[in-house]
């Protein structure tokens, strides 16, 4: 696959939908709750900006982007627990990157 430029939020709301998640709002940034945790999640391609928010953060990329999203955000430090999902046009997926465990 080549490089992909529209990020793949229909892949992103398919799989948290399929995980048992709600899901609100439309476009790129939604929100996914299910019992007491609501994530916020993003379709990237390739770059994220850093912000203040606190919680939990999921960005779902494309599987060939998911390295350089994971450096990219180790290097922003951002305070919020986050995680990277790197997916494949057909819908399968892999988390490259999940918050620790506490």
């Amino acid at each position: 696959m080549g490089t992909v430029t529209t990020p793949p939020d229909e892949q992103a709301r398919s799989i948290f939908d399929d995980l048992g998640y709600s899901l609100a709002g439309d476009g790129a940034e939604f929100s996914a709750t299910r019992d007491w945790k609501e994530i916020r999640v993003t379709a990237v391609t390739d770059r994220v900006e850093a912000d203040h928010d606190s919680g939990y953060r999921c960005f779902v990329t494309w599987a060939e982007n998911t390295d350089a999203l994971e450096r990219q955000l180790r290097r922003l430090d951002p305070p919020y627990e986050w995680a990277v999902m790197g997916v494949e046009e057909d819908g399968d997926y892999e988390v490259a990157r999940a918050p620790p465990v506490s």
